[in-house]
């Protein structure tokens, strides 16, 4: 009885072993947003529902290639997201020449996921980018 015991916890650990190690290589290609929220006076508001949109192309070689797009904000309506890119162990962080939430938040990678979470002065913003099926960034 104790060897299947410590098989199981063999096996558990193994298993464990094998989380998420973003490279660029799989943190590379086109991302849009799964979740797109604003927290502020003690709502939240969902920016998808009312029709915010923000394509994220991550290329090799740190470029990236974007369009941030939320109706009603003349601040970021039809913002270039265009810039560049680096990864520090699970954190991507992206520079360009708009002033947008994208480039101020530290990005988390994850399986096909890019999560940020961060307040600005009252107003919070959470946002899941998920990357599309495609083929892949040589």
């Amino acid at each position: 009885m104790r060897s299947i015991s410590s098989l199981v916890a063999v096996t558990t650990l193994v298993a464990c072993s094998d989380a998420f190690k973003p490279t660029t290589e799989n943190v590379i290609g086109d991302y849009q947003p799964l979740t797109f929220t604003i927290d502020s006076a003690g709502t939240s508001r969902d920016l998808l529902a009312a029709g915010a949109s923000l394509d994220l192309l991550l290329l090799p070689f740190g470029e990236a290639v974007g369009q941030l797009n939320v109706p009603g904000d003349t601040a970021m309506a039809f913002v270039s997201l265009n810039g560049s890119w680096t990864l520090t162990g699970n954190t991507v962080r992206f520079t360009q020449t708009a002033d947008t939430f994208v480039r101020d938040m530290d990005w988390v990678a994850g399986k096909d996921r890019l999560s940020g979470d961060k307040t600005f002065g009252d107003v919070r913003v959470r946002i899941v980018l998920k990357r599309l099926p495609g083929p892949s960034i040589p």
